[in-house]
């Protein structure tokens, strides 16, 4: 994931939906020194804990597209934004404000990096993530399945369309 989405040579990174940590922790092991991270979490309990295990690194409880992202916009917006978001288990309109909110403040040349369950992609659901990431998306690419992971997974890795708006 984090080779993927470029962490190691982002300036400023956002994570959607850290939960527990699992890939803040790698985030944190990839990140140039003097860069930015700020992590995006519903859950305070979450918050809490991601705070004491990962002192020096930003976390907000909030939802990603209700966010006020404008302290946090430097250099024109994030380089890269790693999500742990569960997308087939979101309604349409969920995704799609979320997806609008990730590209408005993802630089035009960044990277957006999501991880998919394997088998998950090809229910409705995900059918409908896939087709509207690439609707608005410049480029998707996949990358191979991890089938070390459990649940096998892999990565849709996608840079915003050129009619996106940003903010900054």
């Amino acid at each position: 994931m984090m080779k993927a989405a470029g962490v190691s040579q982002a300036r400023n990174v956002l994570e959607l939906g850290p939960g527990t940590g699992a890939f803040t922790e790698e985030i944190q092991k990839a990140l140039p020194v003097g860069s930015r991270y700020l992590g995006l979490e519903m859950n305070a309990a979450f918050v809490d804990t991601l705070k004491s295990r990962f002192p020096g690194m930003n976390f907000e409880q909030a939802a990603a597209q209700e966010f006020d992202y404008s302290p946090y916009l430097v250099d024109g917006g994030f380089d890269t934004i790693v999500s742990g978001l569960p997308w087939a288990a979101l309604s349409e309109r969920v995704q799609a404000e979320l997806l609008e909110s990730i590209y408005r403040v993802l630089k035009p040349d960044g990277v957006f990096a999501t991880f998919v369950y394997t088998g998950i992609h090809w229910g409705p659901r995900g059918q409908k993530f896939r087709r509207l990431l690439t609707s608005r998306s410049r480029k998707v690419e996949t990358t191979p399945t991890v089938w070390t992971n459990l649940p096998p997974a892999f990565i849709y890795v996608a840079q915003p369309g050129e009619a996106g708006t940003r903010l900054g």
